[in-house]
């Protein structure tokens, strides 16, 4: 059993991006930052943190500490091109030669910020017929030698996007994603028919059969962490690993918080865009208000209640709200398939037999070697869920990201992923 609790240094995109803009800092040392860090050795930006000594950042103006970046950056790195991500696994970088006086802080911080790997692009995409009605879209990327993980998203509904891709190492990883039901690239579209969750599960199965992988690591964050959960209760023999982001485990109590009453007192005003849609008179059962008007026939009905259900969980995913994640978010297709399933689910109890199923068939998976990280301010899966997860599989290593809320995207939690993503890899 491991606890582990990841500190600021997390954020050091955000502290270089102040300085960039000028603005003074709060109180910050480098002793927090090489401590938070001090695993993260092949990493260049450890390197120059590891350089300070406990040297103190604190309320330093962009005049001054600009010298110390750019001296720093310049005896460990001098003439290096830069990426805005880690190296890749040959050395090569994707972004055009620069010296380290043009830019000291647009490099550091992007050196700094994102520790995903380099984008690439699918050696393989393809479909598989799961059912009668049901079709998947699904991809390979990275090592097609390499250790297979199966990345399950998030919502139900959300869909994969190019990004996921990047929390692995190509060199190392074969990486399968995979649309779900009624989303993304499967087909049909934002269809509830013969979706559920123990079919998802039984998706799984075939997808990994279809591909002649004997097991491999599930990686789910979310919704992805639910069904990663159920996938493994049911077939533990087949996983050599469990990432788990942001755990949900599909409770009443854990829908009430978000979709009821608690999280609306963090975000009261995205709350008001999420109440709009539904009358006064049938606002004590939110879901199934949402749910009436999400299998509404009449098109803009269902459109602006999938609009309004959809930006409220944007709204609320980070620790600093992204406007950017809350327009992709509001887009028409995405927005239906995302609402429209996720309220299935939320309205069959996610087609569990009891609320406390995942939590009490923990004992399937205690042999699995596995990984629990999760934002400390999550506010639409919080904290207690991943908690009551841990004391009762306590085999699991919990990371608890101090400054972060839900997203896998925060950097901290991008950090902790790509750091058991590593791990399970070596």
């Amino acid at each position: 059993m491991a606890i582990t609790s990841e500190g600021s240094g997390y954020h050091t995109g955000f502290f270089l991006y102040s300085l960039g803009c000028g603005h003074a800092l709060k109180a910050f040392t480098c002793q927090n930052l090489v401590a938070a860090l001090s695993s993260q050795t092949h990493l260049f930006p450890c390197a120059i943190l590891k350089q300070a000594n406990g040297e103190s950042f604190s309320t330093f103006h962009l005049a001054k500490i600009r010298p110390i970046i750019s001296a720093r950056l310049s005896k460990l790195a001098g003439g290096l091109k830069f990426s805005p991500y880690r190296a890749s696994p040959t050395g090569n970088e994707t972004t055009e030669p620069g010296t380290i006086e043009q830019n000291p802080f647009k490099i550091a911080m992007c050196q700094l910020y994102t520790p995903l790997y380099p984008p690439i692009e699918p050696y393989r995409h393809s479909t598989l017929r799961v059912s009668a009605l049901h079709t998947l879209y699904y991809e390979e990327a990275g090592n097609p030698e390499g250790q297979p993980v199966v990345f399950l998203h998030g919502g139900p509904g959300g869909g994969i996007v190019p990004l996921y891709r990047q929390f692995f190492n190509p060199a190392k990883w074969r990486i399968i994603l995979f649309d779900q039901r009624g989303c993304g690239k499967s087909t049909p579209h934002a269809e509830l028919t013969d979706n559920t969750t123990w079919d998802l599960v039984d998706d799984i199965e075939k997808l990994r059969s279809h591909l002649n992988i004997p097991q491999w690591t599930v990686f789910g964050g979310s919704w992805g962490s639910t069904l990663a959960l159920a996938y493994a209760q049911t077939h533990s023999s087949q996983c050599s690993g469990l990432i788990l982001r942001g755990i949900f485990m599909l409770r009443p109590k854990e829908i009430a918080w978000f979709y009821q009453s608690g999280a609306s007192y963090l975000f009261p005003d995205a709350w008001e865009g999420y109440l709009a849609p539904i009358p006064e008179a049938e606002r004590d059962d939110l879901v199934a208000a949402y749910y009436k008007r999400l299998t509404s026939t009449d098109p803009q009905v269902r459109q602006t209640a999938a609009r309004a259900w959809s930006i409220w969980e944007a709204s609320t995913s980070k620790l600093i709200p992204d406007e950017g994640l809350i327009d992709r978010f509001g887009e028409g297709s995405f927005a239906d398939a995302f609402a429209r399933i996720e309220c299935h689910y939320f309205t069959n109890g996610g087609f569990f037999k009891s609320p406390q199923q995942l939590l009490n068939n923990v004992e399937a998976i205690r042999h699995i070697p596995a990984v629990i990280v999760q934002g400390r301010y999550d506010v639409v899966c919080p904290m207690t869920s991943a908690w009551e997860l841990h004391r009762a599989w306590p085999e699991a290593d919990l990371v608890i990201v101090a400054e972060a809320g839900h997203s896998a995207t925060e950097p901290g939690i991008t950090s902790a992923l790509v750091e058991a993503t590593d791990s399970f890899a070596a």
